[in-house]
């Protein structure tokens, strides 16, 4: 019996004899394998699934998602109390009290953090905000500060070399005094005194 690959199939058990007709199987071929194309439909379908995941995650349709509650807390440490002039969390007057309340209200309405903030700024002025906001004049609060950190820096790193080496030249180059002859009477004199 000879192995055929690709050959017309035999019959039953017997070589021609009777028996339902099988199709006798190929040896595995030592070429290439021929490609799956199984595989590649099922790779568009996962390659679209992830592209069209990304798409429904993208900010821009989350957008429309329910921003999550802001809290009483979260907005106290970021306001002031307008007439104690100290952050609205730790203002005990009646004024303070008036502005929780008018947050807990936004807060009830379900306004944003950010939200909250413009309507306190409405309704008590932009000293209600514990910092100021970054634009125009009050951009300055935010700049120089920095500013005048980077120019110490900078003094400090160009003065401190000329320190060191002023430093050492003075250890280095020592002599001994020598005092004139008047001082070093004067001195001799001044000694025997106090003994």
């Amino acid at each position: 019996m000879s192995l055929r690959s690709g050959g017309p199939p035999t019959r039953g058990p017997g070589v021609g004899g009777p028996g339902p007709t099988t199709p006798v199987p190929s040896p595995p071929s030592r070429m290439s394998p021929k490609p799956n194309h199984s595989v590649l439909p099922a790779l568009v379908v996962v390659v679209l699934a992830a592209a069209l995941h990304a798409v429904c995650a993208s900010p821009a349709l989350a957008a429309g998602a329910v921003a999550p509650r802001t809290t009483l807390p979260a907005v106290e440490g970021q306001v002031m109390c307008v007439t104690c002039k100290i952050p609205l969390l730790v203002a005990q007057s009646p004024q303070a009290s008036r502005e929780r309340a008018f947050i807990e209200r936004l807060i009830v309405l379900g306004r944003t953090e950010t939200q909250i903030k413009r309507a306190l700024v409405v309704q008590y002025g932009p000293t209600v905000l514990a910092l100021p906001p970054a634009h125009g004049f009050d951009l300055a609060v935010y700049v120089v500060p920095p500013c005048v950190v980077l120019a110490l820096l900078a003094l400090l790193a160009l003065l401190l070399p000329r320190w060191r080496r002023r430093g050492r030249a003075g250890a280095v180059g020592d002599a001994p005094l020598t005092l004139s002859p008047a001082d070093a009477a004067r001195l001799e004199a001044d000694m025997a005194r106090f003994d």
